[in-house]
């Protein structure tokens, strides 16, 4: 059976729409629509305008004004009438089944809210049987209260057999029934067998976890594209996928990483990101799993990101959400090597900022209260790493310790050459 999937976005021209509110100033608007537009850009798309607006809070209806509206119709008459299309208009928070509906009405191209494209990206990402099915179900979970707008046909592959269901399971009408009903019927039987699906995978990944003897568990946690992957690659030496791009990494990889005698589980998960869909978080369980079950977390922040403090503020937040806020962790500033800053003219008497302050100093603020659970590295430099390799074998060697106090493990002490 073919499986369904949503792929909305191509390689078409995007038009960005974001909201100026009382929660949500202009520069912090501005941050949130360079990311979309980084989204944008890996699912294909190349974003030619954006338009802000500044509102009380967003419109039930439309989600900007009426008058913000007509004026992005404008520009997209405007590109047509110069022969240059638009391909879609992307808004920067997730849009009702009535927002969509209304928006579409007046614009009259294809609207993609931020979930609907971090979906995209992750059906684009997606490489194994889990993680394809994870993103499915996630992409079902948001179709199905905006089915009156997205008029599917999902009765053709109601048939067939295997993990799709059998004939009687799925694609029959009943008397009465509408095309909606149907839909609705459909997709909630297909959604069935997803999660079974992926309850079956749980348990097998389950049994992968505790047939791994005793060792401890570390987790790579943080925000997208802050270098996880690149550092999984330089401590277990292995060949993970790391690229350039958001969410380059959706299935967990665990490998063995032994510093000095000591062998722990090193896994690298999906990165985290603002206004992460629920839907995907609740799909994506048996894969952030990892992170549950993990000894250690170590926190990867993008020292270089203009925004890594809220990033470090959102990665806290999901990790307090998947119950995992008091685990034992500790922080790991990548990119130094990437780090910039804009010296203060000497008459400049305002207050320094993260944007004029050099990283020596930036070092000494709260990151120095962290102590030695602080480290800061460029993993494509292999910059400090050998300090990054003491830190967590000291780590993991008290872990262990603590966790199996019993067993005979043999430790040395870490070579300090």
């Amino acid at each position: 059976m073919k499986e369904f999937v949503i792929t909305e976005a191509q390689a078409e021209t995007a038009v960005l729409v974001g909201l100026i509110t009382p929660e949500q100033d202009e520069r912090k608007t501005t941050e949130y629509l360079d990311e979309l537009e980084f989204l944008a850009t890996t699912a294909g798309a190349v974003t030619v305008k954006r338009f802000t607006q500044r509102v009380g809070g967003p419109s039930q209806v439309t989600y900007v004004g009426k008058g913000k509206l007509d004026e992005i119709r404008a520009y997209i008459q405007a590109e047509e009438d110069a022969e240059r299309e638009v391909g879609m208009v992307i808004f920067d928070d997730e849009l009702s089944a009535k927002q969509l509906r209304n928006i579409e009405q007046v614009l009259k191209v294809k609207i993609l809210d931020r979930t609907s494209l971090i979906l995209d990206i992750f059906a684009m990402r997606a490489q194994t049987a889990n993680a394809k099915t994870q993103v499915e179900l996630a992409q079902y979970r948001y179709m199905l209260p905006r089915l009156q707008r997205l008029w599917t046909h999902l009765e053709r592959q109601g048939g067939g057999s295997g993990s799709g269901g059998g004939k009687g399971s799925v694609g029959l009408r009943g008397p009465g029934e509408t095309q909606l009903e149907m839909d609705r019927r459909i997709i909630l039987n297909r959604m069935s067998l997803l999660k079974q699906r992926l309850a079956d995978i749980d348990r097998q990944k389950s049994t992968q976890r505790m047939g791994r003897g005793r060792m401890i568990r570390v987790a790579l946690v943080g925000y997208t594209n802050v270098g996880k992957s690149t550092l999984m690659n330089l401590l277990a030496k292995s060949e993970v996928f790391a690229e350039n791009k958001l969410f380059a990494t959706l299935d967990t990889t665990v490998r063995k990483v032994i510093i000095d005698n000591l062998p722990f589980l090193l896994s690298d998960t999906v990165g985290f990101i603002r206004k992460l869909p629920t839907d995907l978080i609740d799909s994506f369980k048996s894969t952030l799993d990892e992170v549950r079950e993990a000894d250690l977390l170590v926190h990867v922040v993008d020292i270089s990101h203009p925004d890594f403090e809220e990033q470090i503020r959102v990665v806290d937040k999901t990790l307090a959400d998947l119950g995992c806020a008091n685990k034992p962790s500790m922080i790991i500033f990548n990119k130094i090597d990437a780090y910039t800053f804009t010296p203060k003219d000497e008459d400049d008497l305002t207050p320094a900022t993260r944007e004029n302050t050099p990283l020596p100093d930036l070092m000494k603020t709260w990151m120095a209260k962290l102590g030695g659970d602080c480290l800061f590295i460029s993993a494509r430099e292999r910059q400090n790493i050998e300090d990054l390799k003491r830190t967590l074998y000291d780590r993991v060697r008290e872990l262990h310790v603590q966790k199996y106090p019993y067993n005979d493990f043999l430790f040395q002490h870490y070579d300090e050459e």
